[in-house]
């Protein structure tokens, strides 16, 4: 089953100097119980991407759509359908871990009965009991991102939307996502994120696309990108694909 289409994709920011071609003809899908990795220097576009994904910028020009919802015409179905988490997001330090899966669990629509179980089990699940009812400001940073995780998953997304989620984190902090992503690919959602680790996207994606200047410059299987290229390590087979 498909859930994130994309056809097209433009994106184009006002300048002084001119117009800046941020996205320029992207295409690519994702299916469910999938892991794509969207790859690109620093500028590539692709948080820009990410984010009109989330419906947090309206495209250009181009169609983008999950799980059958425009993100343009129908953004409320389609928030309700997706997990979005960057390195960035922050918690709000003087709730709890608690209160914050409240506060977003009621954000999505939850009645009181069926959040505080889900809340209950998303607790059990990624172990925050210790500290779910401490404040967020007095939480390590490995903490606040289990919790963050937490937020992000609690409604049962179809689509988890992460950009550059271990960015910053140390070793047990990132694996608490990488965790994350295989346990989301097994229950069948799908998941689109973009990172600078060459190691976390070869381990963990099923299709790797290449975002370089504003375009899809590659989309598939590390398999068939180092048939492509003839290169066998991620981190040479990624800088092939985009010349240098």
């Amino acid at each position: 089953m498909t859930i994130v289409e994309i056809n097209r994709l433009s994106k184009v920011y006002p300048d002084k100097k001119g117009p800046v071609n941020a996205l320029q003809d992207v295409s690519f899908k994702t299916d469910a119980g999938e892991v794509v990795g969207l790859l690109g220097v620093n500028g590539a576009g692709k948080t820009t991407t990410l984010r009109i994904i989330a419906t947090m910028l309206q495209p250009t020009s181009g169609t983008v759509s999950v799980a059958g919802f425009s993100v343009t015409e129908k953004p409320e179905e389609v928030r309700k359908r997706i997990g979005f988490m960057t390195s960035t997001t922050g918690l709000y330090p003087r709730l709890t871990g608690r209160e914050i899966l409240r506060y977003f669990g009621k954000l999505s629509g939850f009645d009181t009965s069926g959040l505080e179980q889900r809340i209950n089990e998303v607790i059990r699940e990624f172990s925050l009991a210790e500290y779910i009812d401490r404040k967020c400001d007095k939480l390590s940073t490995g903490q606040k991102q289990r919790i963050n995780v937490a937020r992000t998953s609690l409604h049962h997304p179809q689509l988890l939307v992460l950009d550059e989620p271990t960015a910053g984190l140390d070793v047990l902090g990132a694996r608490t996502i990488v965790d994350f992503v295989r346990k989301a690919r097994s229950d069948g959602q799908s998941v689109l994120f973009s990172t600078h680790r060459m190691e976390e996207a070869e381990a963990l994606c099923d299709r790797i696309v290449v975002i370089h200047k504003g375009r899809v410059v590659a989309d598939g299987t590390i398999h068939d990108l180092r048939a492509k290229t003839g290169k066998a390590g991620l981190q040479d087979l990624f800088l092939s694909i985009i010349g240098e």
